[in-house]
């Protein structure tokens, strides 16, 4: 058997003034054929689970490229027009294949389509035929499409959040793959649609509940290969925004399409009731410095560079400064010109800054102070689950009892390595201030005396009964109570 990899992936905020070129994806992931490394990024496991299995069977793996770049805004249309077709090349100079294992995210809009996943594997399906097993792993917070499910044959999707089974469902994917090109099943793909648009974090009830009813369901139900949620992305204003249920049957779409109905609305039964509680950035404050122990950690979760924003907010950080709090390591504020600052200045330099808040409205003010620089860090890494998520060149600053670290590469605050790389002991600050909404929890819960969700400013659309859509459809909760009536 011949088999072609590749992967192009990134999530898109269309409400986010960050344009993505092809320098960002070469500041996150791009790797020409044959040259990704050994560890995944998030959306790339299909290329490096797939080097297990066809050494394992004895297979041909041709690798095209793998390139990702964190969320932002919309991708350049030149940008996405590239990195597909370099895809599209290498493939063609690679048939006849025996199938083709993709890894997207699932949310990614360039200027001019609304849909690159779904364009991209219809013109995959054209140089292939309609034989050809075309399979594809999928970030949940991703857009579900008629042209995807039509252009594929098989769709497996991350089902946790914190998105700690990429490498486990990559591998379910190439299981799939594997039984359907020895003949062995014939995958059918069953989709509902919710009608709804929520947040799904898998650390709490009731989605915790949720995802481990499905793993037990694809071991106790015949026909059943895989089972999927894809949440949806309510920052991305396409026409096909929300939540779906992937049921893949072993050519039993009748059970397919039963069991997707029934656990969409078991699901939408539940809206509303899984995203934690938020309080602002006072109360969030109050209790940090309440607490008798720490670190506790705050969670800045909608200036979430995992969402496509910025990262630069200084809501929380101005509260903290006016309240001369002490004692408290921030990770990160994006601000790659505070950075060449600091490092032109050097480590053990004292410098007047100012850094942070320059990117959007409702997003605090940037901060002007006296600072030191503690230290530098050229092309820093933190890591997330067995793999590495790079924030570029970093400093570590130090004022009023704070601890700042700048970075030039934006990227969520996954792992308290994010800390350590750059010099500072998580664990000996009394808050640790971070930005994401929930993929920290798995590594920082293990280090937390506490965990306090705070939503302070504007900086993501994270109301979609409010927010200004003009493509994303309005026949979805919350946007309307019942969709069924």
């Amino acid at each position: 058997m011949r088999v072609f990899t590749a992967a192009l992936a990134t999530e898109t905020n269309t409400f986010s003034p960050i344009a993505v070129d092809r320098k960002a994806f070469e500041a996150s992931l791009y790797a020409p054929p044959g040259q990704h490394p050994a560890t995944p990024t998030l959306c790339t496991a299909p290329i490096t689970v797939g080097r297990e299995v066809c050494a394992r069977e004895g297979w041909e793996l041709i690798e095209g490229s793998a390139s990702w770049a964190d969320p932002a805004g919309l991708v350049a249309r030149s940008t996405y027009e590239q990195l597909r077709d370099e895809i599209l090349t290498q493939l063609q100079a690679a048939m006849p294949v025996d199938a083709v294992m993709l890894g997207l995210h699932g949310a990614m809009v360039a200027q001019g389509y609304d849909d690159p996943e779904g364009d991209l594997l219809g013109q995959v399906r054209d140089i292939v035929g309609p034989k050809v097993v075309i399979a594809a792993e999928l970030d949940p917070h991703s857009h579900l499409t008629a042209r995807r499910v039509e252009m594929a044959n098989v769709l497996v999707v991350f089902k946790e959040f914190p998105h700690t089974d990429f490498v486990d469902r990559a591998r379910d994917l190439w299981d799939i793959t594997v039984r359907t090109l020895k003949g062995e099943i014939s995958p059918v793909m069953s989709i509902f649609d919710c009608r709804m648009i929520d947040v799904f974090p898998t650390s709490k009830q009731p989605m915790r509940g949720f995802v481990d009813r499905l793993y037990a369901l694809e071991k106790s139900e015949k026909d059943v290969l895989s089972l999927s949620v894809i949440h949806g992305f309510m920052a991305g204003d396409v026409p096909e925004m929300g939540t779906k249920i992937i049921a893949v049957t072993d050519n039993n779409p009748r059970l397919g399409a039963e069991l997707a109905e029934r656990l969409g609305r078991e699901l939408f039964s539940m809206r509303g009731t899984f995203m934690v509680e938020q309080v602002d950035e006072k109360a969030a404050l109050d209790a940090a410095v309440a607490a008798p122990k720490g670190p506790v950690v705050i969670a800045d979760v909608w200036d979430n560079p995992g969402g496509g924003t910025a990262g630069d907010a200084t809501v929380i950080l101005e509260e903290i400064l006016a309240r001369g709090i002490r004692d408290v390591a921030v990770g990160t504020i994006w601000d790659p010109i505070a950075v060449q600052i600091c490092m032109a200045a050097g480590e053990g330099a004292e410098i007047t800054l100012r850094f942070g808040a320059k990117s959007a409205p409702q997003t605090g003010n940037p901060v002007d102070r006296l600072v030191t620089v503690k230290r530098l860090v050229k092309n820093a890494e933190m890591r997330f689950g067995d793999s590495f998520a790079p924030f570029g060149d970093a400093a570590w600053i130090s004022f009023d009892g704070v601890d700042v670290i700048l970075n030039s590469t934006r990227a969520q605050s996954f792992d308290p390595s994010l800390f350590s790389v750059m010099g500072i002991e998580p664990t000996s600050r009394k808050i640790l201030l971070i930005k994401s909404t929930n993929h920290f929890y798995d590594s920082f819960s293990k280090i937390a005396s506490e965990i306090i969700y705070c939503s302070a400013g504007k900086p993501y659309p994270n109301r979609p009964a409010e927010t200004n859509y003009r493509k994303a459809r309005r026949d979805i909760w919350p946007m309307v109570e019942n969709p069924w009536a």
